[in-house]
């Protein structure tokens, strides 16, 4: 399917189009959302292009995503999708943008879409072009970026203090340590994608402002280019210190776990020096000799029981008396 955004008095209002030989020589914005063969062929014969397919659009080499054919400028930038539910994932996004009209050609639903289609649906200027409308869906995908990074960071240190929360607060409650370790790898895994798509971001934009200058943009979007050109390096640089706290964070679970590990074979082994000298005690009285005095005399059990209880109470406090409990 695929929108049509056609500009009136104060917005940009969407177009229903019916039948695909009549799209109106007006629009700006071009959206296409798994476009099938037939769309494909309408939106070339509006707009004079090619529509990449989608394995074109699955190319990672910059030559195949940021170039210029028959005047037209073609930028694939991958964006993030469904960032808010625990399986995030990215997805290619090409913008087209020739004679003041912007096609994109998405198979995925990426919520700055949602966005600016609801912003210039309110209000916009009726001299609206596909330049404006493209740097308001990069404006949005570089906000919605940093809105990501913003709420990861906040996650990663509530992680950070579940591990390193106070002796005090966490006793007698059982830490979930596989949630934990869940929660850092899904921090992580969207962290990544997030970097992804900033790297892909800064490339469109970097592109932009080198084709520009053969171009009469106004000054405020060639102000705004440089802004994002900031924008997208400072929230790059974040995305990697988030990287590196989360594998702070992550060594620092494993080192935790460790330690509980060996908390409890020290306890184990402690138990064990503790029983063995009573176990031994026991083992002798129990040996079948004929000739044991102490098997004769009337308080002879309850001397051996107070011989085991003993020997097992001063391995204990030597082990105290150390430091090693």
């Amino acid at each position: 399917m695929f929108s049509v955004f056609v500009p009136s008095e104060s917005s940009l209002k969407k177009a229903v189009i019916e039948d695909l030989s009549t799209l109106p020589e007006n629009a700006v914005w071009i959206d296409l959302v798994n476009p099938s063969a037939a769309e494909d062929k309408a939106v070339e014969r509006l707009a004079g292009i090619a529509i990449p397919t989608r394995e074109d659009m699955q190319e990672i080499e910059i030559s195949s995503r940021l170039y210029i054919e028959n005047g037209a400028r073609y930028m694939t930038a991958t964006l993030m999708c469904h960032s808010d539910t625990d399986m995030p994932r990215t997805t290619a996004v090409t913008f087209i943008l020739g004679d003041h009209r912007l096609v994109t050609v998405r198979y995925d639903l990426p919520k700055p879409f949602a966005l600016v289609e609801a912003k210039l649906a309110r209000s916009c200027t009726p001299a609206i072009t596909g330049e404006m409308v493209l740097m308001e869906l990069l404006d949005a995908v570089i906000d919605r970026c940093a809105d990501i990074l913003e709420r990861c960071g906040s996650e990663i240190d509530q992680v950070s203090h579940d591990i390193f929360e106070p002796e005090s607060e966490r006793h007698g409650h059982a830490k979930q340590y596989s949630q934990i370790l869940i929660s850092i790898g899904r921090k992580g895994d969207l962290t990544s994608k997030v970097r992804e798509s900033l790297v892909s971001i800064g490339r469109v934009v970097t592109f932009l402002s080198a084709v520009v200058e053969g171009v009469k943009w106004s000054k405020d979007m060639r102000e705004q280019l440089k802004t994002m050109q900031r924008d997208v390096a400072s929230l790059t640089d974040h995305a990697s210190y988030l990287s590196s706290k989360i594998t702070f964070v992550l060594d620092a679970m494993l080192g935790v776990v460790n330690l509980e590990q060996n908390n409890i074979i020290k306890l184990f082994s402690v138990m064990a020096v503790v029983l063995m000298p009573p176990t031994l005690i026991a083992s002798i009285y129990g040996m079948n000799f004929k000739v044991m005095p102490e098997l004769e005399w009337i308080h002879g059990y309850p001397m051996a029981l107070v011989m085991m209880l003993i020997a097992a109470i001063v391995p204990y406090w030597i082990f105290k008396f150390k430091k090693w409990l």
